[in-house]
């Protein structure tokens, strides 16, 4: 292994929750109600993504999908840059990887704007390589494009990554991207067994688990 890259809402920092409530907040806005769980079954997919897909589910006249998209990030950069709150164990993380000589990146669904606000509010963008969002490519998780791009921008080879990831579809994305994957599922859930390595928080990270 030469790189790790890192999955960032639900993993380095604790955005899921509020993910669901900026959703449930502003479809509500435009007479799309939705709950928090329902939101859960999209998981790990760009926003963009998620908004498609309510615009199929529940369809709505106005405004347009990217206008919902626009509001839930800027909703979300405000939230990040405030009060973001650091997953258990990301230092302990970083520093198991830098210690066993592995390059750090990170490789999100989210856009980079996010990105670089929920890391600048953790104090944690100097750490990183690379930073690389999927809101270009032209599939989403679980496709593995952001993966294989980042692999590409740090010129090694998919196979000497090893991806940390929180939600299925991005461990559906690590493996198609033939990454070994150390997953840190949110709930027990036996469909994780695609992983190389189950953990319970970043916090039981070890240098073995980093082996291919």
């Amino acid at each position: 292994m030469k790189v790790a890259i890192f999955d960032f809402d639900g993993l380095l920092v604790d955005s899921e929750p509020l993910w669901r409530r900026m959703e449930v907040r502003e479809l509500g806005a435009i007479g799309v109600d939705v709950t928090e769980a329902e939101c859960e079954a999209t998981t790990g997919l760009r926003i963009d993504e998620v908004v498609a897909h309510w615009s199929r589910e529940r369809p709505w006249t106005t405004p347009e999908p990217e206008v919902v998209v626009a509001r839930i990030v800027d909703a979300m950069v405000r939230g990040l840059r405030e009060a973001p709150e650091a997953k258990p164990g990301v230092q302990h993380a970083v520093q198991t990887c830098r210690a066993t000589g592995l390059r750090l990146a990170v490789a999100s669904s989210s856009p980079s704007r996010l990105l670089d606000a929920g890391l600048e509010g953790l104090g944690l963008r100097g750490l990183f390589e690379r930073v690389v969002s999927a809101e270009h490519e032209r599939f989403g998780k679980p496709h593995p494009a952001v993966f294989l791009r980042t692999a590409d921008e740090l010129g090694v080879e998919p196979t000497e990554c090893v991806v940390f990831e929180d939600s299925l579809n991005g461990c559906l994305a690590a493996k198609a991207a033939r990454m070994r994957c150390v997953a840190v599922p949110e709930r027990d859930d036996p469909r994780f067994v695609i992983a190389d390595v189950v953990l319970r928080s970043l916090e039981e990270l070890r240098p073995e688990h980093l082996r291919g």
